[in-house]
């Protein structure tokens, strides 16, 4: 038998569904911990900002013509890696950012693929996430 699947919630119209299980969960919990990995996130760009700054800084003093090619892609590498980290530090933010919203919205701990709860233990591990374990099993399986 198939669970029937709710449509995922409208954060313009909340119904008493939504809210009820918005008030099953310890928001307040998860909004301290959301913020907490906010500032985390926050000073690990902070810090790969200035260590990329950095490794510039350092590049333009080099003289050119004394660097070894396997010495440059060393460099070209590194920045690679700093630029990989940023990129996931960002995407981790606007995570973050659109998990705190969904609380204010009182759209947080529902699955916006299927529309039902997610569970408190996946959201203690992941308190960003947007979908139930199921659906980001099926999401990883296509």
């Amino acid at each position: 038998m198939q669970r029937a699947t709710r449509r995922p919630p409208d954060p313009e119209s909340p119904n008493l569904y939504w809210v009820a299980v918005s008030a099953a969960l310890d928001l307040d919990h998860f909004r301290d911990r959301l913020l907490e990995e906010r500032k985390r996130v926050q000073d690990a760009l902070e810090y790969l900002k200035k260590d990329d700054q950095g490794l510039l800084e350092d590049e333009r003093e080099e003289i050119q013509s004394d660097n070894h090619l396997a010495d440059d892609a060393t460099s070209t590498y590194d920045r690679e890696l700093d630029a990989t980290l940023e990129d996931n530090e960002e995407r981790m933010l606007d995570a973050i950012d659109a998990a705190l919203k969904r609380i204010e919205d009182g759209t947080y701990g529902i699955c916006t693929s299927c529309g039902e709860p997610i569970a408190a233990e996946r959201l203690e591990a992941v308190p960003w996430t947007t979908q139930c374990i199921d659906c980001k099993r099926k999401e990883e399986r296509s």
